[in-house]
């Protein structure tokens, strides 16, 4: 179940967006919106990921989410130094994933030690606060896995592990491999969940949550900019004419009734509480009792206060159904 936390003394100078949750049953003090890299070093210039970390950060953000397979490992660079340049590391939760590197792939014993190692040095730091299995690698023994990510917590490279698109029944199973070997639990879980995508999590794999006390990051919580409102129309879908970055969206396949419908509930409570649609998706999944930070990416540092005004925005019942019907 997440928790939120009061605000202390040493956030006093970010006010009301200052919150913090407890990431899973016993995890990092987290900021409910995580920023996501995974178009830092692709899409987005050093000095535009360096713009996007310094807003984040400046209105009280402290949850980095990345990947080593992400721009080939150039996003961990880019936040290990940004880290650096700024001197934050102490102050920043980093969550990154490992698996589908091409200089690391897989998740066998020796991947996952190369994989760590590499992550370490891009990122230009001793530990990685939550570390992901990027995806469920069937070809290897789960005890193999679990062991190699676990001797990394024993030795304080790694604090805290968590699943990635792993099914209910994967994550019971790293549960009772858990205990039986006296291994670290998962403690948090990353899947693809919003507005546009929710059977994939609703149901048996939200239960697991729920049941495992996993603080559950939702990614791709803005489908690519779609629930932002950026692609209302199959001309808008051209980069060059909009500027917009699709990231992990699948905007195209949602240009029909439903995806209208939903874009159109979201205007009209943006409307009501005067926000942006974006700020709406995002505190409609913060209304969810499993999800402590859904992961989101900005295009450019403009596009932060929209995201993170998210934490502070109180759905009503109503809307919350319009919401939940719409997207049924």
């Amino acid at each position: 179940m997440t928790t939120v936390l009061p605000i202390d003394e040493a956030d006093a100078r970010f006010p009301t967006l200052a919150r913090r949750r407890v990431l899973g049953a016993s995890g990092p003090r987290v900021f409910p919106i995580a920023i996501g890299g995974n178009a830092f070093g692709w899409t987005a210039s050093e000095d535009s990921a360096y713009g996007i970390l310094d807003a984040y950060r400046d209105l009280g953000g402290n949850l980095i989410d990345t990947a080593d397979s992400y721009a080939a490992g150039r996003s961990e660079s880019i936040i290990g130094d940004w880290m650096r340049s700024r001197g934050v590391r102490d102050d920043v939760v980093v969550a990154t994933k490992i698996g589908k590197s091409a200089q690391n792939p897989g998740l066998t014993s020796s991947a996952v030690s190369a994989s760590i190692e590499a992550s370490l040095t891009r990122l230009r730091t001793d530990r990685i606060d939550v570390l992901f299995l990027h995806y469920d690698d069937e070809s290897v023994p789960f005890e193999e896995t679990l062991v190699a990510v676990d001797e990394n917590i024993r030795r304080g490279t790694v604090r805290f592990v968590g699943a990635s698109d792993h099914s209910a029944n994967r994550i019971l199973e790293a549960r009772i491999i858990a205990g039986q070997l006296g291994l670290t639990p998962f403690t948090a879980l990353q899947c693809r969940y919003n507005l546009l995508h929710r059977r994939e999590f609703e149901g048996s794999l939200a239960g697991m949550a729920d049941q495992q006390a996993l603080g559950v990051m939702p990614r791709f919580a803005l489908d690519g900019g779609f629930l932002a409102g950026n692609y209302r129309t199959r001309s808008e879908l051209d980069l060059n004419s909009t500027g917009n970055i699709v990231l992990g969206g699948d905007a195209e396949t949602h240009l029909n009734r439903r995806g209208q419908k939903v874009l159109a509930t979201l205007d009209r409570i943006a409307t009501e509480l005067d926000c942006a649609p974006a700020t709406v998706a995002l505190a409609w999944l913060l209304s969810r009792s499993t999800v402590t930070a859904p992961v989101v990416g900005a295009s450019n540092p403009g596009q932060v206060a929209d995201l993170m005004a998210a934490v502070d925005v109180v759905l009503t019942r109503q809307q919350v159904a319009a919401l939940d019907d719409v997207s049924a």
